[in-house]
């Protein structure tokens, strides 16, 4: 894994870098554009957790957390996770998408959580087998038809 790799708040100065990411064309079904996770951002101040992924000074990818949602409706059940996760077309298979995954789980326990989530689209062309290999397990949840997965975290 590369040993510059550094998240970023998303500023002025980094704004136009962040939204000229790309997926390759055969995962843009599976991940929202980076604009459209900027503006859910924004709506869900204090809750979504938008960082840019840098290799040096170069963007890599996107990701952005949810911390503490609730996620029934009901108040009982609050939870953190992967919300979204870009990594730029010609960026992927470097180490990046793990180095995020471990980014997001070190801010759900600096913040004292215990379970990290993630969904994904499933089918032959999701990102299931990347979780899986991270140690994530599926719950056997569905949330807008995609599979919900826990990582406990130690």
């Amino acid at each position: 894994m590369p040993s510059l790799l550094r998240l970023a708040e998303i500023t002025p100065d980094n704004l136009d870098a962040a939204v000229a990411l790309t997926v390759r064309p055969d995962q843009e079904h599976l991940v929202e554009p980076v604009v459209k996770s900027l503006a859910e951002a924004y709506v869900h101040p204090g809750v979504a957790w938008p960082r840019l992924i840098l290799d040096g000074d170069r963007a890599v990818g996107f990701l952005m957390a949810f911390l503490e949602i609730d996620w029934d409706g009901k108040g009982t059940d609050f939870r953190s996770g992967l919300w979204r996760l870009n990594i730029a077309a010609g960026e992927q298979g470097r180490g990046y998408g793990r180095f995020a995954v471990q980014a997001v789980a070190e801010e759900i326990r600096r913040r004292g959580g215990t379970r990290l989530v993630v969904t994904w689209h499933p089918g032959p062309d999701g990102p299931e087998g990347f979780y899986l290999g991270l140690g994530f397990r599926p719950t056997g949840e569905l949330s807008g038809g995609q599979t919900v997965a826990v990582l406990e975290l130690d």
